[in-house]
């Protein structure tokens, strides 16, 4: 579906945005749940200040390294957890650094995010190299990455073709529900799957493993996918056969399984010449931290009562690049994760405007979207992430015929 061609300024077509007339003219406005955006991509660029769009080599090397640096810095000091004196002192000393580095972590992950939409530097060689550099080291495949997670800006929130955090609509739950009554297990995990307890447990393993899971055998694969054998869903896989990659990617992909190699490789030999423990301590647990910071940046900048999910014949775009949230991660969030997750609706919007240009766009494109434009910087982040989590399952047609869906209640 294509914008409305006569959209004018949001400002101006916003009036009348939630009133649509009957088939009979002499019946009043019938009120609709939501009336999707009508304002245009052209005026959305049109409105960002044209120096936002530059990708400045230099200055994004520089934050690159700032975070090298960073990690440096915390590597040096963990040297001295061990003359800590007493025993409690230094664990928590680790679970400090741990948690620190993991922030440092996060940071230079989404740095390599950036590169993968080609927001760092104007110099493709470099987008890719710094990218396929800085993920290999976290474990994550570059390019397989790269090429998925483009599959998910082309299809946001169209709950037929995007492949990130898609609800269950309320007929797909709800049957799922009902097959599993027969079994006896499921017949009792069914009292007691939604007490917090259980939900807390179930949390706390996911963010612990769904990342992983989800780049090497893409276990939440949707199930338009899952017809596929789960080898092929890997971001490790080069062949042409799986529903993620074509035959012209196969050397992007092994370029990135090379430097996964490379990165493994150089874990073990840490672990052989310091020792499993120490390894852990000093890259394992925090990159444990990242797996979640990820995960839960992520889901919540796209999970949350507010967002619409659409149906193919519904979905547009610009529909899709709204239907996103800004979150408020206060300073960790703007000075560690480079405001990933403060300015995503414009990221949506423009992927290629580097993040120290977010504050200024992001500023412009909020007078264009008006009311569509959607955040949440009151909530706290893990109170937004476990509330969500826990009352967000499944999504519902409001307006009936619509074609438009919503979490229920």
């Amino acid at each position: 579906m294509q914008d409305s061609p006569g959209a004018q300024k949001a400002t101006n077509a916003t009036n009348d945005a939630n009133t649509i007339n009957t088939d009979n003219d002499t019946n009043p406005p019938t009120k609709r749940f939501f009336t999707p955006p009508t304002y245009t991509m052209k005026q959305i660029h049109d409105a960002i200040p044209a120096h936002c769009f530059q990708r400045n080599t230099l200055l994004s090397s520089a934050y690159v390294l700032r975070d090298f640096f960073f990690i440096a810095v915390l590597f040096y000091l963990s040297t001295h957890i061990s003359n800590l004196p007493s025993h409690f002192l230094r664990t928590s000393g680790w679970w400090l650094y741990s948690f620190c580095q993991g922030l440092v972590f996060t940071g230079l992950w989404e740095l390599a995010h950036e590169c993968g939409h080609g927001a760092l530097s104007k110099h493709r060689s470099f987008n890719n190299s710094v990218g396929l550099f800085i993920h290999s080291l976290l474990l994550v495949p570059y390019n397989g990455w790269r090429l998925t997670h483009s599959q998910h800006h082309k299809s946001t929130n169209n709950i037929e073709r995007d492949i990130a955090f898609v609800p269950d609509t309320k007929e797909v739950y709800m049957k799922a529900h009902e097959n599993r009554k027969p079994d006896l297990f499921f017949s009792y995990w069914s009292l007691f799957e939604d007490t917090p307890i259980v939900a807390f447990v179930t949390l706390f393993f996911h963010q612990l493993i769904a990342w992983p899971l989800y780049l090497t055998i893409n276990n939440f694969a949707l199930p338009r996918m899952n017809v596929f054998p789960w080898w092929t869903r890997s971001h490790f896989y080069f062949g042409s056969d799986g529903p993620n990659f074509k035959a012209s990617d196969r050397d992007d992909i092994i370029i990135s399984n090379a430097g996964i190699a490379i990165a493994v490789a150089g874990l073990w030999a840490s672990v052989n010449l310091l020792g499993f423990e120490k390894v852990f301590l000093l890259y394992g647990a925090p990159w444990l931290w990242t797996n979640h910071w990820i995960l839960a940046i992520t889901y919540l900048q796209h999970t949350d009562p507010a967002l619409p999910y659409y149906q193919a014949s519904s979905w547009s775009f610009l529909r899709g690049a709204a239907s996103t949230v800004d979150r408020d991660f206060g300073f960790i969030g703007r000075c560690f994760f480079h405001g990933a997750i403060d300015f995503h609706v414009l990221h949506h919007h423009a992927s290629r405007i580097p993040f120290y240009h977010a504050v200024e766009a992001n500023n412009a494109i909020k007078k264009v979207m008006g009311r569509h434009y959607k955040s949440d910087t009151k909530s706290p982040f893990l109170w937004a992430f476990w509330n969500n989590y826990t009352k967000c399952r499944f999504v519902e047609e409001k307006d009936v015929g619509s074609n438009i869906y919503f979490f229920a209640k």
